[in-house]
């Protein structure tokens, strides 16, 4: 495999690669479970006996914890886009009681998965930036329940507008929607980079449940979407439970949150991360640069993650601009028969459902497989080939067409195996230098790098839903 140039050894530098790996180990870097997936920090003589051993990670119950903020972490976004039966019919022409199959066309309902992807990601690059600012000035515990409150609240509010009629201020709503969802996506992202950051500091395995979590989020959303339209009566009914189940699980995100400094594991890292901090503050201010080391120099990071944070947002960018908006758009080729698979169920089960499943399958790929590795210029090539899946789902039948007559790919067989791929491609390839980031930079810098990688994620998604409109408007 070919590398750009060897991995320099730093105070967090502690990845092996399954195969195909880019560097050596040094035999002092003992694995806590012998797997590659483990970071520790350096056991120098300097490090006090007691901060060299970690305790184990009893019944995995920070593993779990962490997964479960990488539920809650995009848990608001999914929630928002696989409801897309809800907001057609709040956005429709007249409302009805009917079933998901008699969604009435209106121009509020046409693009409102493009707008939406807009103002969930334009102001979480914002809200990434001032989390940048803030991580050394404001701890991470006030960064991340402040977040969750803030998304419980919206979310409330959200289920509460279910049972009110909208009929007469569609605008109204359509504007407030989005409103709603510009400020729980930035506090979601504030949330998620905060998070990302503290796993910077913990052994690999936990980035990666982290971000497993996420996948794991959209998995959730998609099944409960399609069981309370194969449950509930009328739309609002399926709606309220749907946003009930999100309220619940913000909520156990808080309480997991709170027993994480409780465990003798997280501790042992946290307390790691914090005498680090403080010391780093203290050489800072002994230097009379106090007020500089407030915020984390920007130019290592980037030296050492550029390539990386590139890919993360190519992937995503690409992602972005055919999910949900093009993809959730692809009816059945059979749709007249009007069977409910052809209508009812077939946008969640094939777009939502089998793009989120794939997604999770390929971020949790890589708590076994770590190839390519983190400086292997194979990573950025495989990115850049998922540049086709746009123009593979744009011919599929996605309705209405308006431009772009031509349909290639005139079976419903075809958007089930292109968002299957998309989605596989997106967890296994958006996974791997998520993951790499903290762990190339020394380990003063991995809660900075944590959120700097989340930025670039966040940027590829503002970006790629932008295009998403155009795209949308040339079909």
């Amino acid at each position: 495999m070919a590398d750009t140039e060897p991995l320099l050894p730093s105070l967090n530098s502690s990845y092996a690669p399954t195969a195909l790996g880019d560097q050596q180990v040094s035999d002092e870097e003992d694995s806590e479970d012998h797997s590659p997936l483990v970071s520790h920090p350096r056991k120098d003589s300097s490090v006090p006996l007691a901060m060299r051993y970690s305790p184990d990670d009893s019944y995995c119950f920070v593993y779990i914890i962490f997964f479960l903020m990488g539920i809650g972490s995009l848990l608001p976004w999914n929630f928002f886009v696989t409801a897309k039966h809800y907001w057609l019919y709040k956005l429709s022409n007249s409302t009805y009681q009917g079933g998901a199959g008699e969604e009435q066309r209106s121009d509020l309902g046409d693009y409102f998965e493009s707008y939406l992807a807009i103002a969930s990601t334009v102001p979480s690059v914002l809200c990434l930036i001032l989390n940048y600012v803030l991580v050394n000035r404001l701890s991470s515990n006030v960064r991340i329940l402040t977040s969750l409150a803030v998304i419980l609240f919206v979310f409330v509010v959200t289920t509460v507008l279910v049972k009110v009629d909208v009929s007469d201020r569609r605008t109204e709503f359509f504007v407030s929607t989005l409103a709603s969802v510009a400020v729980v996506s930035g506090a979601s992202n504030l949330f998620s980079g905060s998070v990302f950051g503290i796993s910077g500091h913990f052994p690999m395995r936990i980035s990666q449940a982290l971000i497993s979590g996420q996948g794991m989020g959209g998995t959730l959303s998609a099944v409960a979407s399609i069981v309370d339209l194969a449950v509930a009566k009328d739309v609002t009914n399926s709606a309220l439970v749907y946003f009930l189940t999100a309220d619940v699980i913000i909520l156990f995100c808080i309480v997991a949150y709170l027993l994480l400094p409780k465990l003798a594991y997280s501790r042992y890292y946290m307390e790691a991360a914090a005498r680090t901090s403080a010391e780093r503050m203290g050489d800072g201010e002994a230097a009379g640069t106090g007020s500089a080391v407030s915020i984390p120099p920007l130019r290592p990071i980037l030296r050492k993650t550029w390539v990386l944070g590139l890919s993360v947002f190519y992937v995503f960018c690409v992602s972005i601009m055919v999910f949900p908006a093009v993809s959730s758009g692809i009816q059945s080729v059979n749709k007249d028969s009007g069977s409910p698979w052809t209508t009812t169920y077939f946008v969640p089960l094939t777009s939502f459902l089998v793009y989120n499943v794939a997604d999770f399958c390929g971020r949790q790929a890589t708590f076994w497989l770590q190839v390519p590795g983190p400086t292997s210029r194979v990573l950025p090539a495989l990115v850049l080939c998922r540049s086709v899946m746009v123009p593979l789902l744009m011919f599929c039948n996605y309705q209405p067409r308006d431009h772009l007559r031509a349909v290639l790919f005139a079976r419903d067989v075809y958007p089930v195996v292109f968002n299957c791929v998309l989605g596989l491609t997106n967890g296994y390839l958006g996974t791997l230098p998520m993951i790499y980031g903290p762990k190339v930079v020394p380990r003063e810098l991995a809660e900075a790098t944590g959120v700097v990688m989340s930025f670039f994620l966040t940027l590829g998604l503002a970006v790629g839903s932008s295009f998403s409109v155009l795209i949308v408007h040339y079909i």
